[in-house]
Protein backbone atom coordinates (compact mmCIF):
# COMPACT_ATOMS: atom_id res chain seq x y z
CA UNK A 1 0.00 0.00 0.00
CA UNK A 2 1.70 3.05 -1.42
CA UNK A 3 -1.11 5.92 -0.78
CA UNK A 4 -1.02 6.93 2.92
CA UNK A 5 2.75 6.95 4.68
CA UNK A 6 2.58 10.15 6.43
CA UNK A 7 4.07 9.19 9.65
CA UNK A 8 1.78 10.43 13.03
CA UNK A 9 3.18 11.70 16.40
CA UNK A 10 4.44 7.93 17.28
CA UNK A 11 6.87 8.02 14.55
CA UNK A 12 4.72 5.31 12.56
CA UNK A 13 2.24 5.55 9.54
CA UNK A 14 -0.47 3.22 7.37
CA UNK A 15 3.29 1.77 6.49
CA UNK A 16 4.58 0.27 9.10
CA UNK A 17 4.71 -2.97 9.47
CA UNK A 18 4.38 -5.08 12.56
CA UNK A 19 8.11 -5.91 13.05
CA UNK A 20 8.62 -2.13 12.29
CA UNK A 21 6.57 -0.78 15.44
CA UNK A 22 8.31 -3.44 17.65
CA UNK A 23 12.12 -3.51 16.55
CA UNK A 24 14.13 -3.32 19.61
CA UNK A 25 10.96 -4.56 22.27
CA UNK A 26 11.56 -7.40 24.73
CA UNK A 27 8.78 -9.28 25.18
CA UNK A 28 10.69 -12.38 27.25
CA UNK A 29 8.69 -13.00 30.20
CA UNK A 30 5.26 -11.98 28.84
CA UNK A 31 2.33 -13.97 28.28
CA UNK A 32 -0.30 -12.95 25.66
CA UNK A 33 -3.53 -14.94 24.35
CA UNK A 34 -4.82 -14.21 20.73
CA UNK A 35 -8.26 -15.06 19.78
CA UNK A 36 -8.50 -15.71 15.66
CA UNK A 37 -5.02 -16.42 15.30
CA UNK A 38 -5.34 -18.83 12.54
CA UNK A 39 -5.20 -16.48 9.49
CA UNK A 40 -4.69 -13.05 8.44
CA UNK A 41 -3.49 -10.09 11.14
CA UNK A 42 -3.83 -12.44 13.96
CA UNK A 43 -1.53 -15.26 12.60
CA UNK A 44 0.96 -12.10 11.81
CA UNK A 45 0.49 -10.87 15.27
CA UNK A 46 1.49 -14.10 16.82
CA UNK A 47 4.17 -14.08 14.49
CA UNK A 48 5.70 -10.87 16.06
CA UNK A 49 5.13 -11.28 18.94
CA UNK A 50 6.80 -14.43 19.29
CA UNK A 51 9.46 -13.03 17.64
CA UNK A 52 9.89 -10.31 20.48
CA UNK A 53 9.94 -12.76 23.27
CA UNK A 54 6.34 -13.03 24.20
CA UNK A 55 4.36 -16.67 25.04
CA UNK A 56 1.81 -16.71 22.68
CA UNK A 57 -1.14 -18.66 23.63
CA UNK A 58 -3.63 -18.98 20.41
CA UNK A 59 -7.26 -19.33 21.09
CA UNK A 60 -8.65 -20.64 17.67
CA UNK A 61 -11.62 -22.67 16.95
CA UNK A 62 -9.67 -24.97 14.21
CA UNK A 63 -6.90 -26.74 16.10
CA UNK A 64 -5.36 -27.96 12.88
CA UNK A 65 -5.10 -24.56 11.44
CA UNK A 66 -3.80 -23.39 14.42
CA UNK A 67 -1.39 -26.24 15.05
CA UNK A 68 -0.15 -25.37 11.41
CA UNK A 69 0.25 -21.84 12.28
CA UNK A 70 2.10 -22.54 15.47
CA UNK A 71 4.78 -24.90 13.22
CA UNK A 72 5.57 -22.12 10.97
CA UNK A 73 6.75 -19.84 13.57
CA UNK A 74 8.56 -22.93 15.41
CA UNK A 75 10.03 -23.09 12.39
CA UNK A 76 11.17 -19.75 11.84
CA UNK A 77 11.70 -19.07 15.72
CA UNK A 78 12.92 -22.40 17.14
CA UNK A 79 12.79 -20.84 20.45
CA UNK A 80 9.66 -19.21 20.15
CA UNK A 81 7.01 -20.43 22.53
CA UNK A 82 3.38 -20.84 21.54
CA UNK A 83 0.22 -22.63 22.38
CA UNK A 84 -2.67 -23.52 20.68
CA UNK A 85 -6.00 -24.05 22.79
CA UNK A 86 -9.46 -24.49 21.22
CA UNK A 87 -11.89 -21.59 21.83
CA UNK A 88 -14.96 -20.88 19.56
CA UNK A 89 -16.19 -17.21 20.54
CA UNK A 90 -19.42 -18.12 19.71
CA UNK A 91 -20.27 -20.27 22.24
CA UNK A 92 -19.82 -19.39 25.87
CA UNK A 93 -19.47 -22.73 27.20
CA UNK A 94 -16.36 -23.27 24.80
CA UNK A 95 -15.41 -19.67 26.07
CA UNK A 96 -15.44 -21.13 29.66
CA UNK A 97 -13.80 -24.16 29.06
CA UNK A 98 -10.98 -22.20 27.13
CA UNK A 99 -10.88 -19.48 30.49
CA UNK A 100 -10.47 -23.29 32.77
CA UNK A 101 -8.02 -24.86 30.51
CA UNK A 102 -5.68 -21.82 30.11
CA UNK A 103 -6.15 -20.55 33.88
CA UNK A 104 -5.28 -24.79 34.94
CA UNK A 105 -1.89 -24.48 33.60
CA UNK A 106 -0.61 -21.14 35.92
CA UNK A 107 0.51 -19.04 33.28
CA UNK A 108 0.90 -15.27 33.83
CA UNK A 109 -1.14 -13.32 31.66
CA UNK A 110 -0.20 -9.90 30.64
CA UNK A 111 -2.22 -9.36 27.31
CA UNK A 112 -4.99 -10.30 26.24
CA UNK A 113 -5.37 -9.44 22.27
CA UNK A 114 -9.73 -9.67 21.12
CA UNK A 115 -8.81 -9.75 17.36
CA UNK A 116 -11.17 -12.62 15.87
CA UNK A 117 -14.18 -11.67 13.96
CA UNK A 118 -16.52 -12.93 11.76
CA UNK A 119 -18.89 -11.29 8.75
CA UNK A 120 -22.61 -13.20 7.81
CA UNK A 121 -24.06 -12.29 4.62
CA UNK A 122 -27.79 -12.86 6.40
CA UNK A 123 -29.11 -13.43 10.26
CA UNK A 124 -27.45 -16.41 11.87
CA UNK A 125 -27.58 -17.23 15.61
CA UNK A 126 -24.76 -18.67 17.54
CA UNK A 127 -24.83 -21.54 19.72
CA UNK A 128 -26.59 -19.45 22.48
CA UNK A 129 -29.55 -18.23 20.32
CA UNK A 130 -27.75 -14.64 19.30
CA UNK A 131 -27.08 -12.57 16.59
CA UNK A 132 -23.67 -14.47 15.36
CA UNK A 133 -21.63 -11.42 14.60
CA UNK A 134 -22.48 -9.70 17.88
CA UNK A 135 -22.18 -12.91 19.99
CA UNK A 136 -18.67 -13.85 18.65
CA UNK A 137 -17.05 -10.38 17.57
CA UNK A 138 -18.16 -8.89 21.02
CA UNK A 139 -20.18 -11.28 23.81
CA UNK A 140 -17.68 -13.85 23.49
CA UNK A 141 -14.68 -10.88 23.80
CA UNK A 142 -16.66 -9.31 26.59
CA UNK A 143 -16.97 -13.03 28.12
CA UNK A 144 -13.24 -13.80 28.12
CA UNK A 145 -11.89 -10.85 29.37
CA UNK A 146 -14.39 -10.78 32.47
CA UNK A 147 -13.31 -14.78 33.32
CA UNK A 148 -9.60 -13.55 32.84
CA UNK A 149 -9.34 -10.32 34.39
CA UNK A 150 -8.60 -11.42 37.81
CA UNK A 151 -5.71 -13.89 36.56
CA UNK A 152 -4.57 -10.36 34.53
CA UNK A 153 -4.98 -8.17 37.89
CA UNK A 154 -2.88 -11.32 39.96
CA UNK A 155 -0.16 -10.82 37.25
CA UNK A 156 0.10 -7.28 37.05
CA UNK A 157 0.35 -7.24 41.10
CA UNK A 158 3.07 -9.99 41.22
CA UNK A 159 5.05 -8.95 38.47
CA UNK A 160 4.20 -5.19 38.60
CA UNK A 161 4.44 -5.34 34.79
CA UNK A 162 1.16 -2.86 33.53
CA UNK A 163 -1.07 -5.41 31.84
CA UNK A 164 -2.88 -4.50 28.17
CA UNK A 165 -6.33 -5.59 26.62
CA UNK A 166 -6.52 -5.17 23.10
CA UNK A 167 -10.05 -4.94 21.70
CA UNK A 168 -9.45 -5.21 17.52
CA UNK A 169 -12.50 -3.10 16.01
CA UNK A 170 -12.86 -1.66 12.68
CA UNK A 171 -14.07 1.68 10.55
CA UNK A 172 -17.02 -0.44 10.18
CA UNK A 173 -17.93 0.79 13.49
CA UNK A 174 -19.09 3.54 11.86
CA UNK A 175 -21.93 2.22 9.77
CA UNK A 176 -24.43 1.13 12.61
CA UNK A 177 -28.34 1.55 13.28
CA UNK A 178 -29.27 5.10 14.23
CA UNK A 179 -29.21 4.03 17.74
CA UNK A 180 -25.98 2.54 17.50
CA UNK A 181 -26.98 -0.31 19.10
CA UNK A 182 -30.44 -2.12 19.15
CA UNK A 183 -30.18 -3.84 22.29
CA UNK A 184 -33.80 -5.15 22.49
CA UNK A 185 -33.55 -6.04 18.42
CA UNK A 186 -30.73 -8.30 18.51
CA UNK A 187 -32.16 -10.99 17.03
CA UNK A 188 -34.71 -9.52 15.22
CA UNK A 189 -35.60 -10.56 11.00
CA UNK A 190 -37.38 -7.63 10.18
CA UNK A 191 -34.92 -4.86 8.27
CA UNK A 192 -31.71 -7.23 9.48
CA UNK A 193 -28.99 -5.82 7.06
CA UNK A 194 -25.74 -7.64 7.95
CA UNK A 195 -23.75 -4.86 7.22
CA UNK A 196 -25.37 -2.58 9.84
CA UNK A 197 -25.15 -6.26 12.45
CA UNK A 198 -21.10 -6.14 11.91
CA UNK A 199 -21.05 -2.43 12.07
CA UNK A 200 -23.09 -2.41 15.61
CA UNK A 201 -20.19 -5.42 17.02
CA UNK A 202 -17.27 -3.18 16.26
CA UNK A 203 -18.94 -0.69 17.65
CA UNK A 204 -19.43 -2.58 20.79
CA UNK A 205 -15.42 -3.53 20.85
CA UNK A 206 -14.76 -0.08 21.08
CA UNK A 207 -17.35 0.44 23.71
CA UNK A 208 -16.17 -2.56 25.77
CA UNK A 209 -13.00 -1.13 26.19
CA UNK A 210 -13.76 2.39 27.27
CA UNK A 211 -15.98 1.43 29.66
CA UNK A 212 -13.25 -1.82 30.64
CA UNK A 213 -10.78 1.36 31.11
CA UNK A 214 -12.95 2.82 33.31
CA UNK A 215 -13.95 0.10 35.30
CA UNK A 216 -10.16 -0.69 35.51
CA UNK A 217 -9.07 3.16 36.52
CA UNK A 218 -11.71 3.55 39.15
CA UNK A 219 -10.28 0.30 40.90
CA UNK A 220 -6.60 1.33 40.60
CA UNK A 221 -5.45 -1.59 38.74
CA UNK A 222 -2.34 -1.38 36.63
CA UNK A 223 -4.12 -3.02 33.45
CA UNK A 224 -5.09 -0.81 30.35
CA UNK A 225 -7.78 -1.13 27.37
CA UNK A 226 -7.74 0.29 24.30
CA UNK A 227 -9.49 -0.11 20.99
CA UNK A 228 -7.90 -0.08 17.16
CA UNK A 229 -9.04 -0.77 13.54
CA UNK A 230 -5.96 -2.18 12.08
CA UNK A 231 -6.81 -0.67 8.43
CA UNK A 232 -8.46 -1.81 5.34
CA UNK A 233 -6.55 -5.44 4.36
CA UNK A 234 -7.36 -8.57 2.27
CA UNK A 235 -8.12 -11.10 4.42
CA UNK A 236 -10.57 -13.59 4.39
CA UNK A 237 -12.84 -11.69 6.48
CA UNK A 238 -15.49 -10.79 3.90
CA UNK A 239 -15.50 -14.31 1.84
CA UNK A 240 -19.42 -14.85 2.36
CA UNK A 241 -20.03 -11.59 0.61
CA UNK A 242 -18.72 -12.52 -2.88
CA UNK A 243 -18.83 -9.08 -4.70
CA UNK A 244 -17.02 -7.45 -2.01
CA UNK A 245 -14.34 -9.25 -1.45
CA UNK A 246 -13.63 -9.74 -5.61
CA UNK A 247 -13.24 -6.00 -5.87
CA UNK A 248 -10.83 -5.73 -2.70
CA UNK A 249 -8.85 -8.77 -4.13
CA UNK A 250 -8.66 -6.98 -7.39
CA UNK A 251 -7.38 -3.53 -6.45
CA UNK A 252 -6.47 -4.35 -2.58
CA UNK A 253 -2.31 -3.69 -3.68
CA UNK A 254 -3.35 -0.89 -4.71
CA UNK A 255 -5.69 0.85 -1.82
CA UNK A 256 -5.24 -1.58 0.87
CA UNK A 257 -2.54 -2.78 3.67
CA UNK A 258 -0.49 -5.76 3.59
CA UNK A 259 -0.95 -8.19 6.43
CA UNK A 260 2.09 -7.12 8.08
CA UNK A 261 0.87 -3.67 7.82
CA UNK A 262 -2.54 -4.78 9.05
CA UNK A 263 -1.08 -5.86 12.13
CA UNK A 264 1.21 -2.64 13.44
CA UNK A 265 -1.57 -1.28 15.34
CA UNK A 266 -2.09 -4.53 17.11
CA UNK A 267 1.19 -5.00 18.12
CA UNK A 268 2.33 -1.29 19.05
CA UNK A 269 -0.73 -0.83 20.91
CA UNK A 270 0.11 -4.37 22.45
CA UNK A 271 4.08 -4.28 23.44
CA UNK A 272 5.06 -0.22 22.66
CA UNK A 273 6.21 1.69 25.02
CA UNK A 274 4.46 4.68 24.13
CA UNK A 275 1.10 3.15 24.92
CA UNK A 276 2.24 2.35 28.81
CA UNK A 277 -0.74 3.97 31.12
CA UNK A 278 -2.99 5.24 28.18
CA UNK A 279 -6.21 3.64 28.46
CA UNK A 280 -9.53 3.71 26.97
CA UNK A 281 -8.36 5.02 23.99
CA UNK A 282 -9.00 4.30 19.74
CA UNK A 283 -5.27 3.91 17.43
CA UNK A 284 -5.64 3.90 14.22
CA UNK A 285 -2.15 3.30 11.72
CA UNK A 286 -0.57 3.06 15.15
CA UNK A 287 -1.80 6.58 16.58
CA UNK A 288 -4.10 7.66 18.44
CA UNK A 289 -7.56 8.21 16.42
CA UNK A 290 -10.94 9.65 16.34
CA UNK A 291 -13.91 6.91 16.43
CA UNK A 292 -17.45 7.66 15.33
CA UNK A 293 -19.46 9.66 17.79
CA UNK A 294 -21.29 6.60 19.34
CA UNK A 295 -18.13 5.26 19.96
CA UNK A 296 -17.08 7.73 22.82
CA UNK A 297 -20.92 7.79 24.25
CA UNK A 298 -20.31 7.22 28.25
CA UNK A 299 -23.63 6.40 28.43
CA UNK A 300 -24.07 3.82 25.36
CA UNK A 301 -20.81 2.19 26.82
CA UNK A 302 -22.57 1.98 29.78
CA UNK A 303 -25.84 0.38 28.51
CA UNK A 304 -23.83 -1.61 26.14
CA UNK A 305 -21.90 -3.28 29.49
CA UNK A 306 -25.34 -3.98 31.55
CA UNK A 307 -26.52 -5.84 28.50
CA UNK A 308 -23.59 -7.84 28.15
CA UNK A 309 -23.32 -9.04 31.59
CA UNK A 310 -27.46 -9.41 31.19
CA UNK A 311 -26.23 -12.24 28.75
CA UNK A 312 -23.36 -14.14 29.87
CA UNK A 313 -24.90 -13.84 33.30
Amino acid sequence: MWLFSRKGPSGFSANSTAEEVTQGIDGTGLTAIITGATSGIGTETARVLALRGVHVVMGVRNLDAGTDVKETIIKEMPSAKVDVMELDLSSMTSVRKFTSEFNSMDLPLNILINNAAVVTSSLMLSHDGIELQFATNHIGHFLLADILLETMKNTARKSNIEGRIVNVSSEGHRLTYREGIRFDKINDKSGYNSFYAYGQSKLANILHANELAKCLKEEGVKITANSLHPGAIVTNLMRHHTFVNGIATMFGKYVLKSISQGAATTCYVALHPQVEGVSGKYFKDSNTAMPNSKATDPELAKKLWDFSLSLIH
